[in-house]
């Protein structure tokens, strides 16, 4: 029984990364799909695929080799526009490496385009 999808999902892609496939299969949902479009976004998964099996659905992704982490973090912390900086720091291993993903109103980004929508939101992963 899965409590937290986004968690397996990240925990099925470090594990494929790890050790070497091209692809992997993972549950799908609107937020796993959100969080693979910013992924994708910055070329740390070559894409994804729907797969309709008759119930709720999964994806296929592509691999490219270029994951070193990736966390879901919890819990969901609040987080303001003037205060990304110190979650940057906190969670990414250095300046201009990595991203952080928040669902805001607008929908789900990354902290970059947050900044630049001048809006806060809830963490919900980080990967470089």
């Amino acid at each position: 029984m899965r409590h937290d999808i986004l968690a397996d999902v990240f925990a099925t892609i470090k594990n494929a990364e790890s050790i070497g496939k091209k692809e992997c299969v993972v549950p799908a949902s609107k937020l796993v799909k959100g969080v693979l479009e910013v992924v994708h976004k910055h070329n740390y998964i070559g894409g994804f695929d729907y797969i309709n099996d008759g119930k709720a659905g999964k994806f296929k992704i592509k691999l490219v080799g270029r994951i070193n982490s990736c966390n879901v973090i919890k819990p969901r912390f609040s987080v303001k526009r003037k205060e990304l900086i110190k979650w940057e720091k906190k969670y990414l291993p250095a300046y201009n490496v990595g991203v952080l993903i928040l669902t805001t109103s607008k929908g789900i980004m990354d902290q970059k385009e947050a900044k630049k929508n001048n809006t806060g939101g809830k963490l919900l992963c980080y990967i470089y």
